[in-house]
């Protein structure tokens, strides 16, 4: 199971929220720099970059933070956040992103999400696909959908996409465990799909709860920073 940590950018600056909820942004850190490098060093090879300024505006607003993590480290960038156009996700990937995750535009405009699977591949594009209730959210999760989860991710894997990041609302920043059943269901409905939990993780025995399942990452963000898990504990994994 690959760990892959989280870095939410908001002014530049390393935050989390609770739920998507900007009003309760903590800052961690202000240099996301020294951030990646940190997970670099204990040999994790992973980040889930997210532009959370960006997913407001509908465009790239933290370029420079993707640009200096790329040229910085050797991690390999998922990034996301505000892609919404052809000239974001070109930007995104001339700034140094292996891979951009898409989730409102999957919903709102499945004609353009589906040319850039066509066009990058299915080892680029990241289908985002989040969920309260099993029903896709969207707009920084402003937004339930009448969108059923499985349906949805099942009709994209139909049409080439390999990874899937799968963010159960209700349990994101809160630390109260992941949605171990749910990714379950997941598997079983779409074997062989690259799944992505995200969300809830709050201590090591999660983290070995996903792996059993076969969960191919988990995104691991609030539970480092607020030291549930130790980097030295991130590094058993890899």
């Amino acid at each position: 199971m690959q760990i892959i940590p989280a870095i939410d950018l908001i002014g530049g600056k390393c935050v989390r929220l609770s739920q998507g909820d900007y009003s309760s942004k903590k800052e961690y850190h202000d240099d996301p720099l020294e951030m990646a490098k940190r997970f670099e060093g204990v040999g994790i090879q992973r980040l889930h970059l997210v532009d959370l300024d960006g997913a407001k505006a509908k465009k790239i607003v933290n370029a420079e933070v993707l640009e200096r993590i790329c040229a910085g480290t050797s991690l390999q960038v998922d990034f996301g956040g505000g892609i919404q156009a052809d000239e974001e996700i070109e930007k995104a990937f001339s700034l140094g992103a292996k891979q951009v995750t898409g989730g409102s535009i999957a919903v709102k405009n499945p004609a353009l999400f589906e040319a850039w699977i066509a066009n990058y591949g299915s080892e680029k594009i990241i289908l985002g696909a989040d969920a309260k209730n099993k029903k896709i959210a969207v707009g920084g999760w402003e937004e339930t959908t009448s969108v059923d989860l499985i349906p949805f991710i099942k009709d994209y894997v139909a049409k080439g996409i390999s990874y899937v990041i799968c963010t159960d609302v209700a349990k994101d920043g809160l630390l109260q465990g992941a949605s171990v059943d749910l990714y379950k269901e997941i598997l079983q409905e779409i074997p062989g799909v690259k799944l992505i939990a995200s969300g809830g993780v709050s201590s090591v025995a999660d983290l070995e709860g996903l792996e059993k399942i076969g969960v191919y990452g988990t995104i691991v963000g609030k539970a480092y920073y607020e030291g549930r898990v130790t980097l030295e504990e991130l590094a058993a994994f890899v």
